[in-house]
């Protein structure tokens, strides 16, 4: 069945009977809080002390405590229900992650007092023993339906399919699943088996349903769309909290992406709501869910609450994530690398002309996806934001180039698209702007001369070990990072692309491991963008 968004009269229909109802629900949610442990600017990287003092930050741990234990002491005191869930991906995003690997989230999500998480692809970034660290140190269930891990010697038994919540004198049942393409996205290894999203999540809620539960979650790492499609496939499920698409969901921000909540609609007419909450610790979802005494679902609304400067960060909290910041100081100080010679990353040189840092990053982007079938890389050259000296190369230096905390974003678009992004890259070099393409796998000539949108002359593609003329009908692999791939920069041919994935690896440890693996690094440019009369 389609999925379509019902208009208000349709969810108005939905609570006719709400005042007869004897049972509501709240529901306090986060997901793809992706290691923001500190507190984030505008483009979602870590704020600093002067941001804060100018409250122009977002989020944080101790800002996402604050916020959810304000809620959930207020509902309970209130007399009402409450749970609080995570649908995955706490780990990979910051330094807090690649320090201390979980741990810190771990602390965090133990304090703030979560009752369920979901896994997310990144769980399993660092393999199934990364999640199995993580496990052994949080006391709430962590749960994915469409997973088998009893081939893993370290998951085994630890991943439940669903979970059973004693609420307010009721039973509240909690399934999950996980995106299948988790295997492309992260390392699960061999041991661990998907199954198809649907067809999990339809046994678990017929499972929970021979039990005489009558409450149903689904709590899922798997994106809007297959939310969607889940929300509708799925007899028996009354709502649906989800994540990895970072969707912003909202019932009052006229810039939202979606409403909060989204509705499906299943054969049978049942109206079934889905929420999300964005990511990286900017908003807490709050969603309010009624049940008939039959378990019937009669009224679901609520809406995503900003963590911006009017919500107090914990002190307590801030002063552990203070002390937890030490090391990471450290880590910014290690060595990854040795340049052979400086690296330049100039603002000057990346957004007119091919630089050598473009080369190092664009190249650096394109060898760890070109085994996914990834032919081409496009790094925007305003997000390169510094050079690199001779000499030993520490990872500060390289966080200084690559600040934003941008993540690799593989998509499929036709050559076409692509002569089109190269003509907006170059259609305001005379203001300097960042959006000038640097690249990898792929060669361009243009002409500053030539009107914007008539700027490109020639592009060709590397097939092989052969540079070819682009062919405008034919799909491409590409990579870039997830800023471009959503619009960033005037790349909106972007926003649509085919089997666009935008939550890979962190740009900056792509670019640090890249260098590592072939340094001493000599920089160069080799002619792959060459301004023409």
């Amino acid at each position: 069945m389609t999925a379509r968004l019902l208009t208000g009269a349709a969810a108005l229909a939905l609570t006719a009977g709400a005042a007869q109802a004897d049972y509501t629900l709240h529901i306090l949610h986060i997901n793809d809080l992706h290691s923001r442990i500190e507190s984030i600017n505008r483009f979602d990287s870590t704020c600093d002390a002067e941001g804060e003092a100018e409250g122009e930050c977002f989020g944080g741990v101790a800002r996402v405590y604050t916020k959810i234990n304000e809620l959930r002491d207020e509902l309970t005191a209130a007399g009402e229900n409450v749970i609080v869930l995570d649908a995955g991906d706490q780990f990979q995003g910051s330094l807090m992650y690649t320090t201390y690997k979980g741990a810190v989230e771990a602390e965090f999500m133990e304090k703030i007092g979560f009752d369920v998480m979901a896994v997310g692809n990144h769980e399993f970034d660092d393999g199934p023993e990364g999640l199995a660290e993580f496990l052994g140190k949080v006391n709430f269930p962590v749960i994915s339906g469409n997973i088998d891990v009893s081939a893993s010697n370290v998951l085994a038994g630890r991943i439940d399919n669903h979970v059973v919540l004693e609420v307010g004198g009721e039973r509240i049942g909690i399934v999950s699943a996980l995106a299948t393409d988790t295997v492309d996205t992260s390392s699960p290894g061999p041991n661990v088996v998907f199954e198809d999203e649907i067809a999990a999540m339809a046994a678990d809620v017929a499972a929970l349903e021979a039990d005489g539960v009558t409450k149903i979650i689904g709590l899922t790492h798997v994106g809007l769309p297959a939310d969607i499609r889940i929300a509708e496939a799925v007899p028996g499920l009354d709502a649906v909290v989800g994540g990895h698409s970072h969707t912003y969901l909202s019932a009052s921000d006229p810039d939202r992406q979606g409403a909060y909540p989204t509705w499906a609609s299943q054969e049978d007419g049942t109206l079934v709501p889905i929420v999300q909450a964005y990511a990286y610790s900017k908003y807490v979802g709050h969603l309010e869910l009624t049940f008939d005494d039959e378990g019937n679902l009669t009224y679901a609304g609520g809406d995503t609450i900003v963590l911006d400067n009017t919500v107090e960060p914990d002190a307590e909290i801030l002063a552990r994530v203070a002390e937890l910041a030490g090391p990471v100081e450290e880590l910014k100080a290690t060595p990854v690398s040795e340049a052979a010679d400086a690296i330049d990353g100039a603002r000057e040189s990346c957004r007119a002309v091919e630089c050598p840092m473009g080369n190092l990053v664009s190249d650096a982007m394109l060898d760890r996806v070109r085994d996914q079938g990834i032919q081409i890389a496009i790094q925007n050259g305003g997000g390169l934001r510094a050079s690199i000296d001779s000499g030993t190369i520490t990872m500060g230096e390289v966080l200084t180039v690559l600040p934003f905390q941008n993540t690799l974003s593989t998509f499929q678009v036709s050559g076409q698209t692509i002569v089109d992004a190269l003509e907006n890259g170059v259609s305001q070099v005379e203001d300097g702007a960042g959006r000038f393409p640097q690249v990898a796998g792929l060669r361009y000539t243009w002409s500053a001369s030539g009107e914007p949108g008539n700027r490109i002359r020639t592009v060709e593609v590397m097939e092989g070990d052969q540079w070819v003329q682009i062919d405008r009908e034919k799909m491409y692999g590409v990579v870039s990072n997830n800023y471009v791939r959503n619009g960033g920069d005037g790349y909106s041919m972007f926003v649509d692309a085919e089997n666009a994935y935008d939550f890979g690896p962190d740009l900056a440890d792509v670019t640090a491991e890249f260098l590592a693996e072939n340094g001493p690094y000599q920089p160069y440019t080799d002619g792959r963008i060459t301004a023409v009369e």
